[in-house]
């Protein structure tokens, strides 16, 4: 049954900024919004086990926002975004890592490979980011929570076009994807653990 939204919560305007480097065409994407909510409802969330359901609430958020037509394939060392089925991997990641920090966590997958990704692109220098920093308000009763997802270093496959396709396609997506992730953060809408996998190192 759904939880509901944790009272008093306020999700500022996200931001958004995408750039592509003109000498490499590497794309860097990152949107993010501060979340100020009570103080008791924020130590709530920051436990372990949360930081790897905020990971598969990011994936969960993505398949919506594409109509199902997208999912992720899991496997032991691999995160694959598949279309419809795991024989069709559009960007393939490799494990999740964690860290956790008394005010800092973050989730990150090295870009691997996949259609969407350039030869240049392949190989884990590139990757998927989702990071969250816990700061003090001046009201002691509030917190305040940055959550951020960024893309860094992607290498869209088709050259130009490719820059093209993102910009007007997956960018998209994205922005209206992390807008919803976020309000679900508030609605603590946050996507179970796999049956049996109770570590965040689990992924």
């Amino acid at each position: 049954m759904p939880r509901s939204r944790i009272a008093g919560a306020i999700v500022n305007k996200p931001t958004d900024e995408t750039s592509t480097d003109p000498k490499t065409g590497a794309v860097t994407s990152r949107q993010g919004a501060d979340i100020i909510l009570p103080a008791t409802a924020a130590a709530e969330l920051w436990k372990p086990a949360n930081l790897e359901r905020l990971a598969r609430t990011y994936w969960s958020t993505m398949r919506r926002f594409t109509l199902g037509l997208t999912h992720v394939h899991y496997s032991e060392s691999e995160r694959s975004v598949v279309l419809l089925i795991p024989q069709l991997p559009l960007l393939t990641f490799q494990a999740p890592e964690y860290d956790l920090e008394s005010d800092r966590g973050v989730v990150r997958w090295r870009i691997d490979r996949g259609v969407l990704v350039s030869k240049r692109g392949r190989g884990g220098d590139g990757y998927l980011k989702i990071e969250v920093e816990r700061h003090a308000e001046p009201d002691p009763e509030r917190t305040r929570l940055h959550v951020a997802v960024e893309v860094a270093n992607y290498y869209p496959a088709l050259s130009g076009f490719g820059r093209w396709l993102y910009a007007n396609t997956q960018s998209r997506i994205h922005v209206l994807a992390c807008n919803f992730f976020l309000r679900r953060l508030v609605r603590r809408d946050l996507s179970p653990l796999r049956t049996g996998r109770e570590s965040i190192w689990a992924g």
